[in-house]
């Protein structure tokens, strides 16, 4: 098959079950006057990010927003908690070693509000610094978006067939999806 062959199949497709999809994104939170704040994060100026449709590796109602578009289309779309992250759950906060605890980068001192990872039962959970002492920190193992109004402005960029063993494994390998 040719490139532009391929190109043109790749445009051709739509987003179903089973496809790795590309695509750049701008993520904003929804005031509770409805108003949009800044920008929190955004792919633009770096790679795609790639997903695989179908697998819940994207929040639930992005997933579902972009069911059945195809390269080049876009979308805007508010989501509420429950199609997002979902709510807040009271019972999340929990004091954890330090010696478990990474962070995105070098840390002089550990404050609250600061990101970190932890390996759990159930893989790596991010968590959100509450308060740390010499040994302990207590965490919020709350996603930072729970409970958040999110939107979303969503620029499909490639769609493809998945690998059988990304379809097995549940996620993308390689480019801008995970290597194991």
């Amino acid at each position: 098959m040719s490139e532009v062959e391929s190109a043109k199949e790749q445009t051709e497709q739509t987003i179903t079950l089973n496809k790795v999809v590309s695509f750049h994104y701008r993520l904003a939170e929804v005031g509770e006057d409805g108003e949009r704040a800044e920008w929190r994060e955004e792919s633009h100026g770096g790679a795609p990010l790639a997903y695989l449709h179908g697998f819940h590796n994207v929040v639930v109602g992005l997933e579902k927003a972009l069911e059945g578009k195809k390269v080049g289309d876009a979308i805007e779309i508010t989501l509420q908690p429950d199609d997002a992250y979902g709510l807040r759950r009271p019972n999340s906060k929990q004091r954890v070693p330090i010696k478990h605890l990474q962070f995105p980068g070098p840390v002089k001192k550990i404050l609250p509000g600061m990101p970190a990872t932890v390996d759990t039962n159930q893989g790596k959970r991010a968590v959100v610094i509450l308060k740390a002492g010499k040994f302990n920190a207590d965490v919020d193992f709350n996603h930072p978006l729970a409970g958040k109004v999110l939107y979303y402005e969503v620029q499909v960029e490639g769609i493809r067939d998945a690998s059988a063993e990304e379809i097995a494994h549940g996620h993308v390998h390689g480019t801008g999806g995970h290597q194991h």
